[in-house]
């Protein structure tokens, strides 16, 4: 053997025995989300595939909607597995109670992310930084009313992303001493017809509100609706997702109550999970298994540019 073919041998042997251990092609991806009905899901599958597919453009991507069935998203799981994906993203339907499914999936060499709500056992969580949209929501407010008025906070289901929300619209109206905040309890159920139903007690409670910031889109539109029943006004409405309802909010003056909301980008945030997972297959473990994406505030004023859930996307 010539010393250059030694040579040659000895380097690809060395690059052999020092790739990384378990690393691995993304040849299938399984994604498990509330309802392929909502746009915010949609638009999380789009962003995956799109992600997957820049990886490789062979991948297998299976999307699919367990429509808030946690006993279907276990069977989902069930079948990913029966599939051999490489890497399941899924938006966990209870996410303590996910976690013997997820171990299932990890025993079998499968990676899992978990999208928009952590998950028990995940090998990673990407997520909007929900305090963060809380504060800017609020912030919005406090600065509308030059931190002086009533404001109502309208609670929901008390999951970790929404007791986030309100802890950052709490904290920063605690900033402003003339700021009283009349009720922060109430569930509006995460619904339209929830915020509307408590706002309508509101209304009837209390003869001055200057303000609520409701944890998501549905319920402040629901808010709007119940506040223009009663021909009320003057009441600032924000929020946070940035959803196709909100946008067309925002645009109608007929909703001008409605000011802000803090967007999500799930999009984004897909891909974020997608790459983030392909890193752990090939043996890169993220620095923080946890990663936040930060929100960024959608008013009358900046609407037009708002890049949505539904926008058209490039890679």
């Amino acid at each position: 053997m010539s010393k250059s073919t030694w040579l040659a041998a000895s380097l690809l042997a060395l690059a052999v025995t020092t790739a990384p251990a378990g690393a691995k092609d993304l040849k299938k991806i399984g994604i498990s989300l509330g309802s392929m009905g909502n746009p915010f899901f949609v638009a999380l599958a789009k962003g995956a595939e799109d992600e997957a597919k820049k990886t490789n453009p062979d991948v297998e991507v299976q999307a699919v909607g367990y429509d808030y069935d946690i006993g279907k998203q276990f069977t989902q799981i069930d079948n990913f597995i029966a599939a051999g994906v490489d890497l399941i993203l899924l938006n966990p339907g209870d996410p303590k109670a996910i976690g013997p499914a997820i171990r299932k999936a990890q025993a079998a060499g499968i990676v899992v992310v978990a999208v928009d709500t952590a998950a028990q056992g995940a090998d990673a969580v990407v997520q909007t930084n929900n305090t963060q949209a809380g504060e800017i929501s609020c912030e919005y407010i406090a600065k509308k009313l030059d931190g002086k008025g009533d404001v109502i906070i309208m609670n929901g289901p008390q999951v970790s992303s929404v007791i986030e929300r309100v802890n950052g619209c709490k904290a920063v109206l605690a900033k402003s001493p003339g700021i009283k905040v009349l009720s922060s309890d109430q569930d509006g159920k995460g619904s339209r017809d929830g915020g509307m139903n408590v706002m309508q007690g509101y209304l009837t409670r209390y003869d001055k509100i200057d303000a609520v910031f409701a944890i998501n889109d549905p319920q402040v539109i629901g808010a709007d609706l119940a506040a223009r029943q009663q021909n009320r006004s003057g009441i600032v409405l924000t929020s946070v997702d940035g959803a196709p309802d909100i946008e067309a909010a925002l645009k109608d003056s007929k909703a001008a109550m409605i000011e802000a909301s803090a967007s999500q980008d799930p999009y984004t945030m897909a891909r974020h999970a997608v790459r983030v997972g392909v890193d752990i297959l090939n043996g890169k473990k993220p620095a923080n298994p946890v990663e936040l994406l930060d929100s960024k505030l959608v008013t009358r004023d900046n609407v037009g540019s708002y890049v949505g859930w539904s926008a058209q996307r490039t890679n």
